[in-house]
């Protein structure tokens, strides 16, 4: 009854040319097993929006999944999981998607980590990782493990039965995809895209973590991989300001480049040396974007041309997303 009620508010809004309400995240039972109330809150095409109470994870910080279900959605279609940045606003990310999955047939979660529960880029672009006093969290607590949990519970759930997901992280989001490529196994993930991070945490060993990998339990045959792994890092050509108060300016990044362009390109020709010094394959790859620069719906976009389409829209399409785009980050 108060999905209908949901529903009939909404079709009313829209016909009053107003946006139709946002969905409340819905609090699951804890005394209930997760994945019922999971496919419960899923089961209708749509937004919707719960609290996702990792069972492995830090019982303290819950994020919250925030959903799009298109018309005809079938279990054995493709899942995209998104990350957003510095704003915190998944539901906005989700929203960016939205097109993208009634286009293609795509379930789309997005999850928020609260600033509250996940303070600064320590707990977040970082993942938690390190506590203050720089030892080591518990591993499973780390937030670079919450999106391959994300997965399973889907699957769990009924909702999917594909093994494996999409991954897209913009801005600081971008940065912990990157992150998380970096540290964590990468099975859950059928295709990973870093939407310019703001900086990059380096394929070296001797240097400690974010700026490299010591110190965080990285082996050489964990890195083997990484250099292996065929992650994307998607460049808005026009993210060259070095004026805007979320870029990260801490020695380590400012050594990278001037701004996010720029340090895209350094972490790709870091990662081409240390293959070629160790002997090892090399599978990233950089794709630019014309006329975009830190806009988290544009960079949204067009990752989801690249990959469900085969190909970034055409540079018109491109340009008139800069002039009307917001800069999302």
């Amino acid at each position: 009854m108060r999905r209908r009620a949901l529903a009939l508010a909404g079709s009313a809004a829209l016909l009053a040319g107003a946006a139709p309400p946002r969905p409340q995240p819905i609090r699951p039972d804890p005394s209930m097993p997760y994945e019922p109330q999971l496919a419960e809150a899923l089961v209708h095409p749509g937004r919707a929006e719960i609290v996702f109470n990792d069972p492995a994870g830090d019982p303290r910080r819950p994020v919250t999944l925030h959903a799009y279900r298109p018309e005809g959605w079938r279990a054995d279609g493709r899942v995209v999981v998104v990350l957003h940045g510095a704003a915190r606003n998944g539901d906005a990310y989700r929203d960016f998607w939205v097109e993208a999955a009634d286009r293609h047939g795509l379930l789309i979660v997005a999850s928020t980590f609260s600033a509250k529960l996940f303070p600064g880029p320590a707990a977040f672009n970082n993942g938690g990782v390190l506590s203050g006093d720089g030892s080591l969290r518990p591993p499973e607590w780390r937030g670079y493990r919450i999106p391959a949990r994300i997965v399973g519970a889907l699957r769990d759930a009924g909702l999917c039965t594909r093994g494996r997901a999409f991954l897209f992280g913009h801005s600081a989001g971008g940065q912990f995809v990157q992150r998380l490529v970096s540290t964590e196994p990468t099975g859950a993930f059928e295709a990973v895209i870093a939407a310019n991070p703001g900086w990059f945490t380096l394929p070296m060993l001797d240097r400690h973590f974010p700026e490299g990998l010591g110190g965080v339990g990285v082996t050489a045959a964990h890195l083997a991989r990484l250099l292996a792994f065929p992650m994307t890092v998607l460049s808005g050509e026009g993210d060259i300001r070095t004026d805007q108060a979320s870029l990260p300016r801490e020695p380590v990044a400012m050594a990278q480049g001037p701004n996010r362009f720029e340090r895209a390109g350094f972490y790709m020709r870091a990662g081409e040396a240390e293959a070629a010094r160790l002997g090892l394959p090399f599978a990233w790859s950089r794709v630019t974007v014309p006329h975009i620069g830190h806009d988290g719906a544009a960079m949204s976009r067009a990752a989801a041309s690249l990959w469900f389409d085969g190909h970034l829209p055409p540079e018109p399409v491109l340009a008139e997303w800069a002039r009307t785009g917001h800069g999302a980050l």
